[in-house]
């Protein structure tokens, strides 16, 4: 197929599959979280990608760039570097960084909150509401837009909320909130 008919997409479309941000939404972003992209940034920029510059540099002085795998895969390594890079990039310049701990005694769930809740059946589960680059569901890290969290938002201490499950609705109690530092 001719190149022209394919997308490098140059929006902000992370390579490993990390959705956009929702049209004229901010990019909320805890300071762990916005630390943890810096330092991705930072070693790609400083460590591998000049290191694979060299590699390519020293491939492509070997003559015959049709069959040269150093610089065939070298340049496909660093396409995929620089997409990561732009992608990075944007979120960074986007990033509203949001310290959860500076809250202080705050009785409503807001960005950066862990909430403990209760279901139906008495079982009990922390999350702490996060941007969308650092979610980590199975370390309870969800994102602020997604369902649950938006479901929990502005609710308070002992308020049930209704969430909306593929096994139907469900309701939650909200049983604690507190704000620390992730």
């Amino acid at each position: 197929m001719s190149k022209a008919f394919t997308k490098e997409s140059e929006d902000d479309e992370d390579p490993d599959g990390t959705p956009q941000l929702p049209q004229g939404v901010k990019n909320y972003i805890t300071p762990g979280g916005y630390r943890r992209l810096k330092d991705e940034f930072d070693h790609l920029w400083k460590m591998e990608r000049p290191e694979l510059v060299k590699t390519i540099t020293w491939a492509a002085s070997n003559g015959d760039r049709s069959e040269n795998g150093d610089y065939i895969y070298g340049k496909r390594r660093l396409r995929e570097i620089d997409r990561r890079l732009r992608f990075l990039s944007k979120r960074l310049d986007n990033a509203e960084v949001v310290d959860p701990a500076q809250r202080g005694d705050c009785d409503q769930v807001f960005f950066g909150a862990t909430v403990t809740v209760c279901n139906d059946q008495n079982e009990e589960h922390t999350y702490s509401i996060v941007g969308m680059d650092e979610a980590e569901p199975s370390r309870g890290r969800i994102s602020w837009i997604s369902p649950l969290a938006k479901a929990l938002l502005k609710a308070r201490e002992g308020d049930m909320v209704m969430l909306q499950t593929p096994g139907g609705l469900e309701e939650l109690e909200v049983v604690a909130i507190r704000y620390e530092a992730l």
